[in-house]
């Protein structure tokens, strides 16, 4: 058709080419699970009855080879051992991790998720003695509450991490290395004294964990364990107290 009725007909638009999503690093997701960690079911999307079993034999499954492996170690642990203290078969576990080494390095790094959420938490609007404070207060909590995750971390440092350097690698470096320019911010703006960032890190764990990776040694010498409400606050008062009267600007 031509004249003035006639319409232009427009070739339609091809469609833009977005790059395809690239999936997120082991190190990323596993800082992502650090810094979300605790919230609660309410946040989360509704599951139905089948979701929500496997969801649970999943957990049970970490956490009898939590209790597993933080007592006998990767090479004295037994997939046999594993199923039974999670009340499955071992077909069923295996359906979920095809090996003993997979379910091993799956257990340290939702140990160690739990672990770097407390210091993944502070920021450099935080006020460095409130956000060191608690961050030892959480941690006791966790050498409390879940020693074994901290005595399996320990284990596997000891026999070299053959298995963990990637993680190690990743995301607990990922988040060091973020918080050891937090704490470099806070000593530059003159809010905290002039300490070493990685090293008051590093302390804050060997202080808190002591208390998970010995406490056999901390009950024979004091007679007494975090699990003693006063002894815990007692605890929580002596480190802080160590800690920051070490950092606080003079």
């Amino acid at each position: 058709m031509t004249g003035p009725a006639a319409k232009t007909v427009k070739p339609p638009r091809k469609a833009s080419a977005r790059p395809a999503a690239k999936p997120a690093s082991g190190a990323r997701k596993l800082v992502k699970a650090a810094q979300t960690l605790g919230e609660t079911e309410a946040a989360q999307a509704p599951r139905g009855r089948r979701a929500q079993a496997g969801e649970a034999r999943k957990a049970a499954i970490l956490k009898g080879a939590l209790a597993v492996f933080a007592r006998q170690g990767l090479d004295g642990a037994s997939v046999e051992a594993i199923a039974q203290a999670a009340g499955i078969s071992k077909a069923n576990l295996l359906y979920y991790h095809p090996s003993k080494e997979a379910l091993y390095v799956a257990v340290l790094e939702q140990g160690l998720s739990r672990w770097l959420a407390p210091l993944a938490r502070f920021t450099e609007a935080d006020d460095p003695a409130d956000a060191i404070a608690a961050l030892i207060a959480a941690k006791l909590v966790l050498s409390r509450d879940h020693p074994e995750v901290s005595r399996l971390f320990a284990l596997e440092m000891l026999r070299g991490a053959p298995l963990l350097k990637p993680v190690l690698a990743g995301p607990l470096k990922a988040v060091f290395d973020a918080k050891v320019a937090v704490v470099r911010a806070w000593v530059a703006a003159g809010r905290l004294a002039p300490v070493d960032p990685p090293h008051l890190i590093f302390a804050i764990w060997a202080l808190t964990q002591h208390y998970a990776d010995f406490a056999v040694q901390v009950r024979a010498l004091s007679g007494k364990s975090l699990s003693d409400k006063a002894f815990m606050d007692e605890t929580l008062a002596a480190v802080t107290a160590l800690v920051l009267d070490g950092v606080r600007v003079r």
